[in-house]
């Protein structure tokens, strides 16, 4: 553990990764950069906060307090698209989502930059990760759930509304089927917009380790932000972030709680 990662292990058969809430940015990173604001403006607000009631189904949690500005530790590493002939934002992002650039003239990442960051923060990650993955894989079938959420209109990458839940497992390939119906089963008893491999299938961290014939089954969780805070009409930086809502938040917490419990309890029924 450091200052920058936070590993909490649990006992049940279910890890839930963090990899964009964190919004830290190193001050000589940030002094090449156009706007703090822009650079924060992506995050996957107040998630760890929303899903904070994690720990007492017994699942292991990992969290990254670094800006996915700085680097994005559910990217590639290679740099390949995820999404090919779609709009997307890469390993160390450059431009926002609305395609805003991040850096001043002649200050983005170069080759060396991104190898450094991938070596500082990427990789103690992912190593993180990958421990935790083998300490309870030891004992059977284990899910891992990464926790996202996202603006729900970002015309640059979708059009119209985001569903309230978006379900990935990148095509069926990175999970078992009744893992997913579960998961669905449970999105859809709250009547909201929900969608399976929509616009977004699942990231780095679901397609690289998500191997259900080993065990494995890795799911990703898109939420649109409305679920639990205020959308402002103009994204501005006297309007955005609006704080965490609590009481809004309470309706999708108790599905996200019914969600994660499906996947705890797939994991355990595979273990029998």
């Amino acid at each position: 553990m450091t200052d920058w990662l936070t590993v909490h292990e649990g006992t049940a058969p279910l890890i839930v990764a963090f990899p964009h809430t964190g919004t830290d940015i190193p001050a000589d990173i940030e002094a090449r950069m156009v706007d703090p604001w822009l650079a924060r403006k992506d995050a996957d607000w107040w998630i760890h906060l929303l899903y904070d009631f994690a720990r007492d189904l017994g699942a292991t949690t990992v969290r990254t307090a670094i800006s996915r500005s700085v680097i994005d530790v559910n990217r590639d590493p290679s740099g390949v698209t995820l999404y090919p002939g779609m709009a997307t934002t890469g390993l160390c992002p450059t431009e926002t989502f609305d395609d805003e650039p991040l850096y001043r003239p002649g200050l983005a990442p170069d080759a060396d930059e991104i190898a450094r960051r991938t070596r500082i923060w990427f990789q103690p990650y992912h190593a993180a990760l990958a421990a935790q993955i083998e300490r309870l894989s030891a004992d059977g079938p284990v899910v891992v759930y990464d926790a996202h959420s996202i603006r729900s209109h970002v015309t640059r990458l979708f059009e119209g509304e985001l569903p309230q839940f978006c379900i990935g497992d990148n095509g069926g390939q990175t999970c078992a089927p009744a893992l997913t119906q579960a998961v669905e089963a449970a999105c859809a008893a709250t009547g909201d917009s929900h969608v399976v491999n929509g616009r977004f299938k699942g990231g780095w961290t679901t397609r690289h380790y998500g191997q259900p014939d080993r065990g494995i089954h890795a799911i990703q969780m898109e939420l649109a932000c409305r679920g639990y805070m205020d959308e402002p009409a103009q994204f501005t930086p006297e309007t955005w972030p609006t704080p965490y809502a609590p009481q809004r938040a309470q309706a999708l917490r108790a599905t996200l709680g019914t969600v994660l419990t499906a996947c705890r309890d797939f994991a355990l029924s595979q273990r029998v």
